[in-house]
């Protein structure tokens, strides 16, 4: 692995430490709401790029 790339390795406790800053950013109540906000966006990028795909496919034929 070279140099520059050692900050983007995530272990655990960095994954803790943004989990407690968006704990305390946010609160305890708002967190569902962002992650179903989330999960559905996801969703609907997945369907978007599926989508894209099979178009693709088509215009090959």
């Amino acid at each position: 692995m070279s140099l520059y790339m050692l900050p983007l390795v995530i272990g655990w406790p960095q994954i803790v430490l943004i989990a407690v800053v968006v704990l305390l950013l946010f609160g305890g109540k708002k967190i569902p709401e962002l992650m179903k906000g989330l999960g559905s966006g996801i969703k609907e990028f997945k369907d978007a790029s599926k989508e894209e795909e099979g178009s693709k496919e088509d215009q090959k034929e």
